[in-house]
């Protein structure tokens, strides 16, 4: 699992100067995915289309050398949506593994796995600080999240914060990602509403979920 958050990463940085997607004249833009998830976030966040830089990469996956874990893990990943604002920019993401391609059942202690193999990708850029991590709910689904600083390497710009949040749900597992210029966008992420397998919606991070005793 570790391996799709890397690749995923490394796409994301590569190709910031790609096409985006027309923007919507709503006060929100909602993203859904078969597997059982949506998410919202503000119309003025441009999306990025990254169908054609994923395909890629699995394809350079697999016909490279590695372990068929790896490779199971990157060829079923799918990409529900990029988003990047501001200057300098700030992106979300949410990736999600369907497991009925993965074809095993992710547990609740497979979630930090899944969601801390993103270092492995941007410590190529960043330079990383300790993380934070706590557990919650979303609903009744069970939540793994990790928060960070992250300074790009030979740069003076202020450290951006990195905030990974993981989910279980009925059909596969899902990961959003924010890589954070400024506590704007950080809070966009947070707030933005997160829907699983039909619940009501409610804020992707809950205010509290740092608060002494709950990590």
């Amino acid at each position: 699992m570790k391996a799709s958050f890397f690749v995923v990463l490394l796409i994301l940085f590569g190709t910031r100067g790609m096409a985006q997607a027309p923007s919507t004249t709503a006060a929100t833009q909602t993203y859904s995915s078969d597997i059982g998830f949506s998410y919202s976030l503000p119309a003025d966040w441009e999306v990025v289309d990254m169908s054609a830089a994923l395909k890629a990469e699995q394809e350079r996956t697999k016909a490279a050398e590695g372990s068929d874990q790896e490779k199971r893990g990157v060829g079923c990943m799918q990409i529900a949506m990029t988003a990047h604002h501001g200057t300098p920019a700030s992106m979300i993401m949410a990736m999600a593994l369907p497991t009925s391609c993965i074809g095993s059942e992710m547990s609740e202690k497979d979630l930090p796995g899944f969601g801390m193999g993103a270092s492995q990708g941007i410590q190529q850029q960043f330079d990383l600080g300790e993380p934070v991590v706590a557990t919650y709910s979303l609903g009744s689904h069970s939540a793994w999240i990790a928060r960070f600083a992250a300074t790009l390497k030979d740069s003076s710009h202020r450290p951006y914060t990195v905030e990974t949040v993981c989910a279980l749900l009925k059909k596969g597992s899902v990961c959003w990602m924010v890589l954070a210029a400024d506590d704007d966008a950080l809070a966009t992420f947070e707030h933005g509403f997160a829907t699983l397998d039909g619940e009501t919606p409610v804020p992707l991070v809950p205010a509290d979920v740092f608060v002494k005793g709950q990590q």
